[in-house]
């Protein structure tokens, strides 16, 4: 037969081998898109769940920001505020302003003589609703015999409800609200006599047994301390002890062993501080519990590792020709370091203080074996005053049974989140007002 049409046999096994070459990189191009696509998802998997976090709090913690308010005519009765009209302030402060809520709300509602729905009526305002009437009267002794509308702090209950997270067509005995006290709340809010204005004790106030007085400003000003006695120990011993071991310390096997346990000391559990300083510095030193230098001693002990691991790699990413170049013209071994290396590594170390000082912002554990989970009311004046922090007062909070502090939990989660965004981009800021180029 005629082989005239037919291809050599020697250009069968060229095409063989360029189709597979062809299937292969169709092989492995379909590997990456899937890679691509398999990174994309987890991507938008772990932002889902973000969102979907944020949102949560977001809706919970929102209305905290906000109080219930009841607007009352109270009248400042001089017989019962300063019987003797000498105005005394110390009268002044211990007279019963709790009787002229009751006269107001009894005038409101002249139909309610029973003792039983007499109380259940009182308690629609909050126990400490008189320390408004008394702050008004001490700042202005003159409005007594007037009658003043002012608004008072309604209770956690009634808070509750009229932020619609008491369901007023369940059964009454399902419900810490009876159907009468709703009734008179619903008059109330017909007159225009009930408003959400905002929660300054939440923002002005320490922790409290009633949710409506609660606050975080005890625990801000605790965290405070705190993160200002571990920024003014952890960061002049984290960057001299990297500077030290990057630039000064002999290459051996101490040095060695240094390095090694510095490492290790990042990962350890932060409850094992907590630990450490109650041995430490409450039992051998006699420090006082429950205070901000303690704390702030524990949470030094904690970041220093993370500082100076960040402060070596700072020192590690200057150019060596800078020291070369320095130590070339003359310039000793301290100079070249404090001149030319320390500026250069100065924004990674600060980038580095900052972050382990928003881990320090966060941690709770340590500060619970150190006492700082006790009940705290009063602002702290100095760092040895008792005093609690914003995630422990987190913590406290999530374990108390009223739902009012529920929305509390989640509110003052916002607000330590906030702070460490802000802590993180003070550390963006930093970075790009001191970085230099070489």
């Amino acid at each position: 037969m005629s082989d005239v049409g037919q291809e050599p046999a020697a250009s069968r096994p060229e095409q063989s081998t360029r189709a597979r070459v062809a299937e292969g990189l169709e092989r492995r191009y379909r590997r990456e898109r899937r890679f691509r696509l398999l990174g994309l998802a987890a991507l938008l998997f772990g932002l889902g769940f973000l969102a979907v976090f944020f949102v949560t709090l977001i809706v919970t913690g929102h209305s905290a920001f906000l109080q219930t308010r009841i607007l009352m005519d109270i009248e400042l009765d001089a017989d019962v505020i300063d019987p003797d009209g000498r105005r005394d302030p110390i009268a002044l402060e211990t007279a019963n302003y709790q009787a002229l809520i009751r006269d107001a709300l009894t005038r409101r509602f002249p139909d309610v003589t029973e003792r039983q729905d007499l109380r259940a009526l009182y308690a629609l305002l909050s126990p400490a609703a008189d320390l408004e009437i008394r702050a008004l009267v001490l700042d202005d002794p003159a409005v007594i015999g007037e009658t003043r509308s002012l608004w008072l702090l309604a209770d956690d209950d009634v808070d509750m409800l009229v932020k619609g997270y008491i369901d007023r067509g369940q059964p009454e005995g399902r419900r810490r609200l009876s159907d009468q006290q709703i009734r008179w709340v619903e008059a109330l809010e017909a007159e225009g006599r009930v408003d959400l204005k905002l929660n300054r004790y939440f923002f002005m106030s320490g922790d409290s047994r009633d949710p409506e007085l609660a606050g975080i400003w005890s625990a801000t000003v605790g965290s405070f301390f705190m993160l200002l006695v571990t920024l003014a120990l952890s960061f002049p011993l984290g960057v001299a002890t990297a500077v030290y071991l990057e630039e000064f310390a002999p290459r051996n096997r101490w040095t060695d062993l240094i390095e090694v346990n510095i490492n290790n000391l990042a990962a350890v559990p932060s409850i094992v501080f907590g630990l450490l300083g109650l041995a430490l510095f409450i039992n051998l030193f006699g420090l006082p519990r429950s205070a901000p230098l303690v704390g702030g001693l524990v949470l030094t002990l904690m970041t220093l590792p993370v500082i100076i691991i960040a402060s070596r790699a700072a020192l590690t990413a200057v150019p060596p020709s800078i020291r070369e170049a320095a130590l070339g013209v003359g310039a000793s071994r301290m100079q070249v370091v404090m001149h030319h290396v320390l500026p250069l590594a100065l924004p990674g170390m600060l980038t580095g203080t900052i972050i382990g000082m928003a881990r320090a912002l966060g941690e709770s554990a340590p500060l619970l074996m150190i006492g700082m989970v006790a009940f705290i009311v009063d602002v702290p004046g100095s760092p040895l005053d008792p005093s609690t922090a914003l995630p422990v007062q987190i913590f406290l909070w999530a374990d108390s049974p009223e739902r009012a502090f529920v929305e509390r939990t989640s509110a003052a989660i916002l607000v330590l989140l906030a702070f460490l965004v802000v802590m993180n981009g003070a550390a963006i800021l930093l970075r790009k007002r001191f970085e230099r180029r070489y």
